[in-house]
């Protein structure tokens, strides 16, 4: 007999699942799926015919995330376990902290529309809570910076058809304005 360990998923947790399979499972080869306790991108492989995001503890704000990973990643990358990239986990020295940080502003830029698009609330991640350590200032205005700049210049393409389905799904008739994303 298996035994399920998944947590019971909200309504929201499972409607964000369900449209994100709906739009990429079939062109992309790609799906979403929960839980482990940390986030991970996986490949597909012999026993999985689909690429993976999978997001930690059914948690709305990290499937998210990782799927604006997923939206920035190459095609090269998306072939590869979390797309090739260093982590480190929690515990970063300042300097590894400052690299975290150069490369999640365009992610976590993602994140925030995607928030948005979904009715929900964005908050900055410094992902680094053993060192007491919160999102600088200066990443949290590169964020907005990069917000900015995507309202105004266009999202990548996986990242705009996500927003739209998040607009469709969670604020239908109301589209996103550049407005909602103010100065911190």
């Amino acid at each position: 007999m298996t035994v399920n360990h998944t947590p019971a998923l909200s309504d929201e947790v499972n409607t964000l699942i369900t449209l994100f399979n709906n739009a990429f499972k079939i062109r992309h080869q790609t799906v979403l799926v929960c839980c482990e306790k940390e986030p991970i991108y996986r490949p597909a492989d012999a026993n999985h015919p689909y690429h993976r995001i999978i997001f930690a503890h059914g948690f709305f704000a990290s499937a998210l995330h990782e799927i604006a990973h997923w939206c920035v990643a190459g095609k090269k990358r998306r072939l590869l376990e979390d797309f090739g990239y260093w982590y480190i986990p929690d515990g970063r020295t300042a300097k590894q902290q400052a690299n975290f940080e150069k490369v999640e502003v365009k992610p976590q830029a993602l994140e925030w529309i995607f928030s948005i698009s979904a009715n929900t609330t964005f908050h900055f991640s410094a992902d680094n809570l053993a060192n007491g350590c919160q999102a600088s200032n200066d990443f949290q205005q590169a964020v907005l910076a990069q917000v900015q700049h995507y309202l105004t210049h266009g999202l990548p393409k996986r990242a705009q058809q996500w927003s739209n389905e998040l607009v469709k799904q969670f604020r239908p008739n109301h589209p996103l304005s550049i407005k909602e994303f103010t100065k911190l």
